[in-house]
């Protein structure tokens, strides 16, 4: 395989720090037995993840204001994540699922009610921290590296089939709702390439998981947290 490239590592390694810390809260024992209420945990994210993105923002080019889409390219953003988000929600038969979350994420209090603080920590990491993250790693970098290994001036319009079809594959394997992760994969994929503007697939992810949040706190569907 061949070395990464300053670029690639950082796409690559906020991703890693974000999936080292939900297997830690994974692990972390729900009886507070660590001492501190392992949800709490998701916190880190913001600051190690969100940290490592501010520290890098200047290097990644393909989020500089001179990319910033159109009107229209803005408006298509916002209905790909809404149908995005109407799919998810509907994609969840027992057979559309490959095991259970690695760490589930229900913010009630001793008292069976809401808490708020930990929502809104929850919510600004899915809806701000993770589309950034995640749009960076599996479509800037990925999807453009398995197309050409020196990724970082490979138009993403010119990014074929295959890595877009792998990329969205390996997107899959790391989501337990794999039908549903199937059709997120694809419709961020093909708006990049579409648009050629990376803007475009984080504001789609964006709205997708900021109306999740939103209905998920609404319905009590904890599971898709």
């Amino acid at each position: 395989m061949p070395q990464l490239s300053p670029a690639a590592v950082r796409r690559v390694v906020p991703f890693v720090v974000f999936m080292l810390l939900l297997a830690l809260r994974g692990m972390a024992p729900a009886d507070g037995s660590w001492g501190l209420d392992s949800r709490w945990l998701y916190a880190l994210n913001l600051l190690l993840v969100g940290g490592l993105l501010l520290f890098w923002r200047r290097e990644y080019g393909e989020l500089g204001r001179q990319t910033w889409p159109d009107l229209r390219q803005v408006l298509l953003s916002l209905v790909v994540g809404l149908a995005v988000f109407a799919a998810w929600i509907q994609l969840d038969a027992p057979w559309m699922q490959i095991g259970e979350p690695t760490a589930a994420f229900v913010p009630l209090n001793a008292a069976g009610q809401l808490d708020w603080p930990l929502i809104v920590v929850r919510w600004i990491g899915a809806a701000l921290l993770v589309p950034v993250m995640e749009e960076l790693f599996w479509r800037s970098f990925l999807m453009r590296w398995l197309q050409q290994p020196v990724f970082e001036g490979l138009n993403p319009q010119a990014t074929g089939a295959r890595a877009v079809l792998l990329s969205t594959f390996v997107f899959m394997l790391a989501h337990p709702l794999w039908l549903a992760a199937i059709v997120a994969g694809l419709a961020y994929a093909l708006l990049y390439r579409a648009t050629g503007r990376l803007w475009t697939a984080v504001i789609a992810h964006a709205v997708t998981n900021g109306a999740l949040g939103i209905w998920v706190v609404a319905s009590g569907q904890w599971q898709f947290w």
